[in-house]
């Protein structure tokens, strides 16, 4: 009796988590298929061309900022500016920056003043690029990004023609390393569900969101939302943003640019795993029950199907209730194979096999969830970039 007890009450967890799966398979096929994609610049025939101030915060870039720099001065578009801010680097970001500017007046070296008390770097950086700009549109790209001659074009052609106030552009997303390339599959299918650019381009919906490697907004409204000033102390300060044009209920456009922008989104496991802190550790100091509860949610989604397993396998043929717990259990970890796969494939563009180590990648982002709830003395320090910022009572970061 106590052991068909068991059964049923894992049955019942197990049922929750198939229907879970359900509906994720549902949404990410969707969204994949209907979200809109940033169209070629000729398709618009656009005669006003408003200066674009392009800012580049860069901190310690120096394996990626040449590459990313020539790709943002070769574009095809005409009347805009490169930032090039350097960030307090300890490496040669801003000798080649420098260099570069030297033999091109459309790059702007910008060496930014040390951080105040109360910023996150990138922030500043961006913030610092904004104050030098004399363009009527900013874009706000990424160090590690590389841009197609004709992205920064389609994305203004596209503003200006949809009336869009603030467009944001996904990138494709290169990995290096196998970890990497297993885990992203998993972990874009929760991005998926929330921030799929369905709802965020659904003016009902409150959901904002940009892509940190490319978003375009104009000065007027990028002061209107307060600049990164106001978002000084948000580690992933990009969302933060979107969701202050939302509220401010400007147009925002988020669109697949795949086949514009390249950008890396960890450059090794290390990066990885600090990549997801930054994200956990905030949603942990500041709504701590929801955090706590969304743990849970990643374990019984994501690693209770593999641990239950061999439990499946064992009883199953002992009554009919252990027969469909392996049932549900195989399918569900069917499903799960499907989402990644479909999203390894369709949505990050990579090779649909990594999406077959499905169970590395849950395997990485449940560890992290569960180490970032239950280690008291580690958990409130994320590490970016070369920084250290301790997320304390009071829920607002400082560098350490």
């Amino acid at each position: 009796m106590i052991i068909l007890a068991l059964v049923g009450i894992i049955l019942a967890i197990n049922i929750g988590v198939l229907a879970s799966w359900i509906y994720f398979l549902v949404l990410v096929t969707w969204s994949i298929s209907m979200s809109p994609k940033l169209e070629w610049s000729a398709k618009y025939k656009i005669k006003s061309k408003p200066k674009v101030s392009i800012i580049v915060p860069a901190r310690n870039e120096e394996g990626v900022i040449f590459n990313c720099l020539q790709s943002l001065l070769s574009q095809d578009y005409g009347n805009y500016e490169v930032i090039a801010v350097d960030d307090s680097s300890t490496d040669k970001t801003l000798s080649i920056i420098s260099r570069i500017s030297e033999k091109n007046h459309k790059l702007i070296p910008v060496k930014a003043p040390p951080m105040p008390d109360g910023w996150i770097g990138k922030n500043w950086a961006c913030f610092q690029g904004y104050q030098k700009s004399s363009g009527e549109i900013l874009l706000f790209t990424d160090a590690d990004t590389i841009h197609k001659k004709d992205s920064l074009s389609s994305a203004v052609n596209t503003m200006i023609h949809d009336g869009i106030d603030a467009l944001s552009l996904v990138p494709k997303l290169i990995c290096y390393d196998i970890i990497t390339k297993c885990t992203l599959p998993v972990l874009s299918v929760f991005l998926h569900s929330r921030y799929s650019p369905l709802r965020v381009n659904n003016p009902k919906n409150k959901i904002g969101y940009f892509f940190g490697s490319f978003y375009v907004i104009s000065k007027e409204n990028y002061e209107k939302i307060g600049t990164h000033e106001k978002v000084r102390q948000e580690l992933v300060e990009d969302g933060a943003l979107g969701r202050r044009v939302k509220e401010q209920k400007m147009k925002l456009k988020l669109v697949r640019g795949e086949n514009y922008i390249e950008a890396s989104w960890a450059r090794d496991p290390r990066s990885l795993w600090h990549g997801l802190r930054r994200i956990i550790i905030p949603l942990h100091k500041q709504q701590k029950k929801s955090a706590i509860m969304v743990t849970a949610f990643i374990f019984f989604i994501l690693l209770e199907p593999f641990l239950i397993l061999p439990f499946s396998f064992h009883y199953y043929g002992d009554n009919p209730l252990s027969l469909l717990l392996l049932i549900v259990n195989i399918v569900t970890i069917f499903l799960l194979l499907a989402c990644t796969v479909i999203q390894s494939h369709f949505g990050l563009l990579q090779k649909s096999i990594y999406g077959l180590g499905f169970a590395l990648g849950c395997t990485v982002i449940t560890l992290c969830f569960l180490v970032s709830a239950f280690d008291p003395k580690r958990n409130k320090v994320v590490k970016w970039r070369e920084r250290s910022y301790y997320v304390g009572s009071k829920q607002h970061p400082f560098h350490l």
